[in-house]
């Protein structure tokens, strides 16, 4: 039998809006973003501060700041999951520790960017251990792309991993559905208490035909609705109707996220949303830039197609 997890389902993982210059955070637009998104039926949380809310570029007065917007403006039974992206530990420890104060219901870790060089098992451990320490809150760990070196976990420390205290749920973004199924089957096994949450948006629906106990993924930012549309079809064994919501999706995830540099999808983000008419302006914080005229028309032409969808009853 199916274990039920009290972190299943849909969490729109939010962006980070700047002002036109990209220096400061615009307050106003952020609360209208968090406040939006958390009111759409079936969105059972956010994920603030993560890759799509560009907590590498935020400082950590920035992150504490964007949770405690979070949990004044979201409906009290929002689950707010706080990203937290640092390469010294006790950093990670802090934020942790911010979050919590804050009000974040759970943090999500993500691997430190040096991993990607190389790293080991005592450093990945060490790093969980340490930036939970004081927190002591649920957290969620992030299984990175098949292709970022050491942050992508391989099975045997995944294992030891998902068996640390605290830990409830895995964001499993290997961006490759073979391993995705692999990941799903050892945790299922060693630790069944915990849950993976297929995050890939340009495969959303091969992962959630494999099992998910739901999804922590940026498209819920942009098409909330169709995100909900497509999980929900799946839940209900409806394969049919979960194939057709996906070739509405398909087009816009391939855009946002399948176009090179991957590093840029927050700024394809922020494009949409501004495009959508809730955002004022599309600036990400430099030095990334944001998109260019023909992108953005590329982008006007996918979130139109998205946006038509009709859910069947």
């Amino acid at each position: 039998m199916k274990e039920l997890h009290h972190y299943q389902g849909v969490y729109a993982a939010t962006v980070c809006p700047m002002d036109e210059s990209g220096r400061y955070i615009d307050e106003a637009s952020l609360i209208a973003h968090l406040r939006q998104v958390s009111q759409v039926p079936g969105i059972r949380g956010l994920l603030i501060n993560g890759h799509a809310g560009e907590n590498f570029a935020l400082s950590r007065e920035e992150k504490r700041r964007v949770v405690t917007l979070a949990r004044q403006v979201c409906p009290p039974e929002t689950l707010l999951v706080a990203g937290l992206n640092a390469e010294d530990s006790f950093d990670a420890q802090a934020q942790a520790d911010d979050a919590k104060a804050a009000g974040a219901d759970a943090i999500l870790l993500f691997p430190p960017y040096s991993w990607t060089l190389s790293t080991d098992e005592k450093t990945v451990l060490n790093h969980h251990r340490i930036a939970n320490a004081n927190a002591a809150l649920p957290m969620m760990l992030y299984q990175s792309g098949v292709n970022s070196g050491g942050m992508a976990y391989p099975p045997a420390l995944l294992q030891q991993l998902v068996c640390l205290p605290n830990v409830v749920a895995v964001k499993e973004g290997s961006w490759e559905t073979a391993t995705y199924e692999a990941n799903l089957r050892l945790v299922r096994e060693v630790a069944p208490h915990v849950a993976v949450m297929a995050s890939g948006d340009e495969h959303l629906l091969t992962c959630f035909a494999l099992g998910t106990d739901g999804s922590l993924v940026s498209l819920a930012a942009v098409v909330p609705e169709l995100v909900v549309a497509l999980y929900d079809a799946m839940q209900q064994q409806n394969l049919a109707e979960a194939q057709r919501l996906h070739q509405f999706i398909y087009p816009l995830a391939k855009e946002i996220y399948g176009t090179w540099p991957g590093t840029h999808a927050n700024a394809r983000l922020k494009a949409c949303l501004h495009l959508a008419g809730h955002l004022p302006h599309a600036m990400p914080r430099p030095p990334v830039p944001a998109v260019d005229d023909a992108q953005r028309q590329r982008l006007a032409t996918a979130l139109t197609f998205a946006q038509s969808f009709t859910a069947t009853p």
